[in-house]
């Protein structure tokens, strides 16, 4: 899969134009996000990209500030190959669990050690709302809970949920890259109970899980938050991130319809991660 990416330039540049920038950006599809001295660079699936709407968030955007940008498409292999040449360092958390690729050589065992080689799918813990589901999964007892992990990316999520006792576990991603991935990176970490699909909420049927684990962005998020509460049980957890903490009230509110009750959230760099329990 291809991906287009836009590199704005912003004048003045600051916490705050960067902040509402990403919102904005994430509001239209945008996925990932790489910060510069003078901008931001954003990463859209080229499928989802909608040139209009891009145009009409630089023109509307509500803070003083002129914002250009450039675009290009970028052919999915030759994008990996450089960004994880460049930017996939071995990733620690709490000390407790490493993130690295088979072509790294961390010199100390962990309790959790996660080998993720990223391909295409995002999802090697780099960006904040993986580390924050990260972080959840490492503070919660997910022992012999049936599992699912909604837009599963790498299957990062899902391979430490495995490693945390947590199963039978089903992954889900629309993307052909992200399930290819997933498949390489569960035998690189012999994980043997996670089953991968190809596509979206519509596939949930009829089993029902204890716990569910949601990366996503808040639009997908919202549309499909009330299939998450179908197939939760009673007393289940729902973990969600992908969106900033000034989109916690639309979540709660959507949650709240469907019977699911707010528990916490975390934050780093404004964006969160938000835990529900079903009622």
């Amino acid at each position: 899969m291809n991906y287009i990416e836009v590199k704005f330039v912003c004048q003045p540049y600051g916490e705050a134009t960067k902040d509402v920038l990403a919102a904005l950006a994430a509001e239209v599809g945008f996925e990932s996000f790489v910060d510069s001295e003078s901008g931001t660079t954003a990463y859209i699936p080229a499928k989802l990209y909608d040139e209009a709407a891009l145009a009409k968030m630089v023109e509307e955007f509500p803070l003083d500030a002129e914002i250009s940008y450039h675009i290009q498409e970028i052919e999915g292999q030759d994008w990996n190959e450089e960004w994880e040449k460049n930017y996939f360092q071995p990733l620690v958390i709490d000390d407790r669990c490493i993130v690295q690729s088979s072509f790294h050589n961390a010199p100390r065992t962990f309790e959790y050690n996660i080998t993720i080689d990223p391909k295409m799918a995002f999802g090697t813990g780099h960006h904040q709302t993986t580390e924050l589901m990260i972080r959840s999964i490492l503070e919660e007892d997910f022992s012999g809970k049936p599992l699912l992990d909604m837009g599963c990316g790498t299957a990062i999520l899902a391979i430490l949920a495995s490693m945390r006792g947590a199963g039978p576990i089903l992954a889900i991603d629309i993307d052909q890259w992200a399930y290819d991935n997933a498949m390489e990176n569960l035998k690189l970490n012999s994980i043997g109970n996670v089953e991968v699909l190809i596509g979206d909420a519509e596939l949930l049927g009829s089993t029902r899980f204890d716990v569910i684990l949601a990366n996503i962005n808040r639009n997908i998020l919202l549309n499909d938050i009330h299939r998450y509460a179908q197939v939760l049980n009673d007393n289940g957890m729902l973990f969600m991130s992908g969106f900033y903490t000034e989109d916690i009230p639309a979540i709660c509110t959507e949650c709240e319809k469907q019977g699911l009750t707010y528990i916490s959230h975390t934050e780093k760099d404004n964006w969160v991660a938000v835990k529900f329990r079903k009622n």
